[in-house]
């Protein structure tokens, strides 16, 4: 089943439970995969990679709108955005604690080779292919620029 069928799926679920706020979430979700076929020219859907990208950005947008919310002092608001990542997740894979990023960290900075920071851009090019949806880009950039400059992995 792909995630369009899967979104499809749930949207009736939770139009059945009268769940709004998970019916909100997965109808932008959905909405996005429409999008980004709709880009693509449609004809042959999107594929697993560019799914979990969507899934990720909109995942990272609720995260960042709670986080400003918070600031401001609107939980009313951020905690619409928490229960739309919280959705949104489900469809993610699971998230890497930061022992298991920084383990697949070094083994990636070993097989590139990298020797100090100056090799940052190597291993996030690589580290960002292979732990996409796993781990945030900003959680991968901060821990391997923290590896590189130890070097003591």
């Amino acid at each position: 089943m792909t995630l369009k069928e899967r979104i499809d799926a749930d949207i009736k679920q939770a139009m059945l439970a009268k769940d709004k706020a998970r019916l909100q979430a997965l109808r932008s979700i959905k909405s996005q995969i429409l999008l980004a076929e709709t880009e693509k020219g449609g004809a042959e859907g999107i594929t697993t990679d560019t799914e979990m990208k969507l899934l990720t950005k909109a995942a990272k947008q609720r995260r960042e709108s709670a986080e400003l919310y918070a600031k401001q002092g609107r939980a009313d608001l951020e905690q619409v955005e928490l229960q739309e990542l919280a959705v949104i997740e489900a469809y993610l894979p699971k998230q890497l604690d930061e022992g298991d990023l920084r383990a697949r960290l070094v083994e990636i900075i070993q097989r590139v080779g990298a020797t100090g920071p100056s090799d940052i851009g190597r291993v996030m090019g690589v580290a960002s292919k292979e732990l996409a949806g796993q781990a945030d880009g900003r959680a991968i950039s901060q821990a391997a620029g923290e590896l590189l400059n130890n070097t003591d992995f």
